[in-house]
């Protein structure tokens, strides 16, 4: 969820694969569009078939959920603006700094398999939240998502027309759900950041194949990594090139139609415009001096 360096970084690649669905999926760019509810639910949209599944509305948010005090915080946490010294460009971490991003985004993947596997009908995105607090703070991590510019949950969940930035809510999942689960946890200093789609129940073709895809995407991208390659190559407007020693995330957002979101009410949750489905896969990765590696894989 902590924003990458690489937010489009896969756009070169879902070219290659829209022909495998029949919606022509588009890429999900950064849209800066504000709707009120009614007008997100009540606009008379030019119908499409993206298969079946419901249409996600917001629930009703919980109390969020409490941290010892005894677990290491992220800076922004208790401020009410971010820091102003943020890195320009991506750093090159020296061995102890891989050492310690490796622990994070090992321990942010196990959460995220727990997290995946305990998914079934009529569990809410609320029980997935209180989850995954609960294994962060077991593993003395601090979830980064809560209190990270006011998001108030410490996991996103994203289901079926919910492009990214879910907030968890008292919605039950439903048979023939997609949901993705991102999970990013604070831990000796370094964050480690991952996500996927699940299916729940019986999914049908058309969300198979759009997750399918998606995930393919992540993957081709990954391959495409290496030192000296310019990261405009995945990304348009990201300068520079990949250098040994570096870590940022890929994390492909593909949507059956319409690439235009809405970011709701709530400032967080984006949804797509025309209430197609979308899908997401992140891994976190660390440039080498001979290619790539993975760093959220147990």
């Amino acid at each position: 969820m902590v924003e990458s360096a690489t937010r489009q970084c896969v756009k070169a690649y879902y070219r290659l694969l829209t022909q495998k669905l029949e919606t022509s999926p588009r890429y999900l760019y950064d849209q800066k569009k504000s709707y009120s509810l009614n007008h997100i639910w009540k606009k008379p949209w030019k119908k499409r078939n993206f298969g079946i599944y419901k249409i996600v509305k917001p629930g009703k948010v919980s109390e969020e959920n409490l941290v010892p005090d005894v677990i290491n915080r992220p800076p922004y946490v208790g401020e009410t603006v971010l820091p102003t010294n943020v890195p320009q460009n991506i750093e090159i971490k020296n061995t102890i700094q891989i050492d310690k991003m490796i622990q994070s985004c090992k321990l942010a993947k196990r959460i995220l398999d727990v997290a995946g596997n305990s998914i079934e009908v009529g569990k809410t995105t609320d029980d997935i939240d209180k989850l995954v607090h609960k294994l962060a703070l077991d593993n003395g991590a601090y979830p980064s998502p809560l209190h990270y510019k006011g998001f108030p949950k410490s996991v996103c969940t994203s289901v079926n027309n919910v492009a990214c930035h879910g907030i968890p809510d008292d919605r039950p999942l439903e048979d023939g759900d997609i949901i993705n689960i991102d999970v990013t946890v604070y831990l000796n200093g370094f964050h480690g950041d991952c996500s996927s789609t699940f299916l729940v129940g019986n999914v049908d073709e058309k969300g198979r194949k759009l997750v399918q895809v998606t995930k393919e995407c992540l993957y081709r991208a990954i391959e495409h990594c290496k030192p000296g390659r310019f990261f405009n190559s995945l990304d348009n407007s990201y300068p520079g090139r990949m250098l040994p020693g570096m870590t940022f995330t890929i994390e492909p957002v593909i949507a059956q139609g319409s690439e235009n979101i809405v970011i709701l009410e709530d400032g967080w949750t984006a949804v797509m415009e025309d209430t197609g489905r979308a899908a997401q896969f992140e891994h976190t990765v660390l440039i080498t001096e001979t290619g790539v590696e993975v760093l959220t894989q147990c």
